[in-house]
């Protein structure tokens, strides 16, 4: 998503869907972030899930591109997690944006939006967004990048104001909501996934479930 996120608190069982057979994973599915993004998509699948903050110290390393910082704090977030459930089927996931070799995190307030906005006015950023899903059963981690390419139209000061008013995108990397008014600043965008741009790759954890029993379609 134009986004990111970590009391290791378990919150309330999400994503049931009554339509579904009331059957449930072999192994209970956690969902290692705080983003309410995240959640929301997870939920779609129609699986229960547990949501845990996975405390994850997100500090880049020395020379580390984006896309390794993603992927590591990805399975890094899963793995936190495995130490109090080492039973489950565990959900890391990361985002980076960065442009012109610069990374772009979450703005947090109105002035850093404007400013990350206008910073990108006719620029094409690149969101990378990792994923991992870590079986602590058998220490196994399947882990994955998607890369979404986003271009943004050139964007004048009262678009800019006038977007930030009516939605205040201060949580999400790049200061836009892709799935909202914030299409309205971008000029394309280019994903094998678009669930990847706001913040968990579906099509890719799809195939990692299948590939540990779990069938969404079941």
């Amino acid at each position: 998503m134009l986004l990111f996120s970590a009391l290791q608190v378990k919150t309330k069982c999400c994503g049931t869907d009554s339509r579904r057979p009331a059957t449930l994973p072999m192994q209970p599915l956690i969902l290692a972030s705080t983003s309410p993004y995240r959640r929301e998509l997870l939920a779609r699948l129609g699986l229960p899930f547990t949501v845990i903050n996975p405390r994850t110290d997100e500090s880049p390393l020395p020379g580390e591109t984006p896309e390794a910082l993603a992927l590591r704090l990805a399975e890094a977030k899963a793995r936190a997690v495995a130490g109090d459930h080492p039973d489950a089927l565990i959900i890391g996931s990361d985002q980076v944006a960065f442009a012109a070799g610069r990374i772009y995190g979450k703005p947090g307030d109105h002035a850093r939006a404007v400013e990350q906005l206008r910073a990108l006015s006719g620029q094409t950023v690149d969101f990378f967004t990792a994923l991992c899903l870590y079986n602590a059963r058998t220490g196994q981690a399947d882990v994955i990048g998607v890369p979404t390419q986003v271009t943004f139209r050139l964007l004048r000061d009262d678009d800019i104001e006038n977007y930030l008013r009516r939605e205040p995108a201060y949580d999400c990397a790049g200061s836009a909501k892709a799935e909202g008014l914030g299409i309205a600043l971008l000029h394309s965008l280019r994903s094998d996934d678009p669930n990847a741009l706001l913040g968990l790759p579906l099509i890719a954890l799809c195939d990692m479930l299948r590939r540990q029993g779990i069938a969404v379609l079941a």
